[in-house]
Parts: structure tokens; C-alpha cells; sequence
């Protein structure tokens, strides 16, 4: 009985270290501010179990409603102990985009995770 309860312990630690259970980038939160004109100061927050410099969130996309990229934030390191995380980047948008979609990617699985789409404030 001990060794098949070992065995068992030893499968579920082995399959909970897999890169794959860390799953896909969710954005949970985002504020915008506008800033200027057509500027606007986004805050985006993610949620990602970052394993490491081979899985982790590594950007956060911001794009029209079309699915055109109209700007992208670069995360230069993993936030394995700073769950969820906040970032933010300052963008000026076309006079035409009313509303974006946030999109957050990792390293492992691309996009996927929980998007977000946003009104852009007048």
C-alpha cells in the first residue's frame, strides 16, 4: 500500500512540474487613462504560472476589434513570485478605435488565455 500511495505521490509531482499545467496568459484586469489627444496610458494585468525563462508571460498585445496589432508590451522577465502582475504602456491610438481587445501571450502556448475588451474613454 505505502509504495502504491509513493508511486502515485511521485506521478502527481512529476505531471504538476509539467510546463503544461501552467496553462495560458489570462489578462484579469485592464485601465485606461487618456493621456492626450489620442494617447492613452494602459494598465494590464495577467495572470500566468511562470515556470521559469522557458514559460512565462512574455507580452501583452492591445489590438482593434478587427484584430489589427496596434501595440505591444514586452515582458522582459518571468513574475514567478509577483502573481498576478501589472504592467503598463502608453499608446496612441487612430481617432476611429472606440474599443480594443487585450490579448496576453506566453512562451509555451502563444495566445489563448482570457482576453479582455475594453471602451477607449472620449
Amino acid at each position: 500500500m505505502r509504495s502504491i500511495f509513493t508511486l502515485a505521490m511521485c506521478g502527481f509531482l512529476l505531471l504538476s512540474s509539467s510546463p503544461l499545467l501552467a496553462g495560458e496568459a489570462d489578462v484579469i484586469d485592464v485601465k485606461v487613462v487618456k493621456v492626450d489627444a489620442d494617447v492613452y496610458r494602459f494598465s494590464v494585468t495577467v495572470r500566468h504560472d511562470d515556470e521559469g525563462w522557458d514559460h512565462y508571460a512574455d507580452r501583452w498585445d492591445i489590438l482593434d476589434m478587427d484584430g489589427n496589432k496596434l501595440g505591444s508590451r514586452v515582458l522582459m522577465h518571468p513574475h514567478e513570485d509577483e502573481q498576478p502582475f501589472t504592467r503598463s504602456m502608453t499608446l496612441s491610438l487612430p481617432m476611429h478605435v472606440k474599443k480594443v481587445r487585450i490579448r496576453a501571450h506566453d512562451k509555451l502556448h502563444g495566445t489563448g488565455g482570457a482576453e479582455m475588451v475594453v471602451i477607449i474613454p472620449q
